[in-house]
């Protein structure tokens, strides 16, 4: 390897900050221009001013901070974006992924890949999260259709150029693992190493992993959409049907309300859910700015910048001049 950049988003890791350092420094530091690009996201302990100590006595420390919680994608965008090395692995600061895992990725990179993904052998979270992950991977592939590597995780390795053009397509939509194969780069899995988390909290909860599952398996295909237009017109026409048995007297009034509240509340959640889908797949499908730094330890784009390059010197005080009269 003749570059690599280790990308480490960080929101609320102030425990974990100096522990990622040592870990990702200790398996990856000999490689030749290596670098460790912080990407801290807001936090509101003593992540940045931990990572800013390090930046202090080791150049290797690059850093960005935003000006609030932008969320992941928009940290992993970020950590893309400001890459100075050809080659780039994304590590949570939790380091469940361990870092010297990142050779066995690099080692099948150097095969002609351009991403390649890490699988967890053993993994090491709640049970939601993991019957969520692989079932949503699962109906994505054999019934939407989606091409995404099962099991694929957010520890990958990435041709930095590469990563870039998946992080910069003009989509809101959140998923490198199901873009990478969509612009076709040449990807692949290997199983890797997963331990538990040692300090602070996950950043996962059910809302977000709901929101996820949505947006691979609404984002990436159109059969959900199909398969609602299909069932709503079932629906309605059981609903004529039984209108017409009810004129006649052959079904109840009870009957014919619960077929009506029915057919409601499934017009409802379908208007909902369409609703959701093409915010997704048009609504967001446009260039947009998705974070705001407020200061970092080396050049970033006037446009990324909270302040959008102003100069930070006060304007000099004008004092109002007296005149004299002769």
């Amino acid at each position: 390897m003749t570059g690599l950049t280790a990308i480490v988003p960080c929101y609320n890791e102030g425990e974990q900050v100096d522990v990622a350092y040592r870990s990702v420094c200790a398996a990856l530091g000999g490689i030749d221009g290596f670098e460790l690009l912080f990407v801290d996201d807001g936090s509101r302990d003593d992540t940045l001013a931990r990572i800013k100590a390090l930046a202090e006595t080791d150049t290797r420390v690059r850093y960005i901070s935003f000006a609030r919680n932008f969320g992941l994608v928009a940290a992993v965008t970020a950590g893309f974006r400001y890459a100075s090395r050809p080659w780039s692995v994304q590590l949570d600061a939790d380091l469940q992924f361990p870092a010297e895992e990142t050779w066995a990725l690099l080692d099948t990179a150097a095969q002609g890949y351009d991403v390649v993904f890490g699988v967890r052998r053993d993994r090491q979270d709640s049970w939601l999260r993991r019957i969520g992950a692989a079932g949503t991977h699962s109906v994505a592939r054999k019934l939407l259709g989606i091409e995404v590597p099962q099991g694929a995780s957010s520890f990958r390795v990435v041709r930095t150029a590469v990563g870039r053009t998946i992080v910069d397509l003009p989509t809101g939509n959140s998923h490198f693992v199901a873009k990478a194969p969509q612009i076709g780069a040449r990807y692949t899995t290997v199983p890797v190493a997963h331990a538990p988390r040692t300090a602070g909290t996950s950043k996962f909860r059910f809302g977000r992993l709901a929101g996820d599952a949505f947006e691979l398996l609404f984002g990436f295909s159109w059969r959900p959409l199909n398969v609602l237009y299909g069932t709503a017109a079932v629906v309605f026409a059981l609903a004529a049907v039984l209108s017409l048995l009810g004129a006649f007297g052959v079904v109840s009034g009870t009957a014919l309300l619960i077929a009506a509240l029915l057919t409601s509340a499934l017009g409802m959640a379908s208007t909902a859910l369409v609703g959701r889908y093409l915010h997704r797949r048009m609504l967001d499908v446009r260039p947009r700015r998705i974070y705001y730094i407020r200061e970092a330890n080396f050049p970033v784009s006037d446009e990324d910048r909270l302040d959008r390059g102003a100069s930070t010197v006060p304007p000099p005080v004008r004092r109002p001049t007296l005149e004299v009269a002769s």
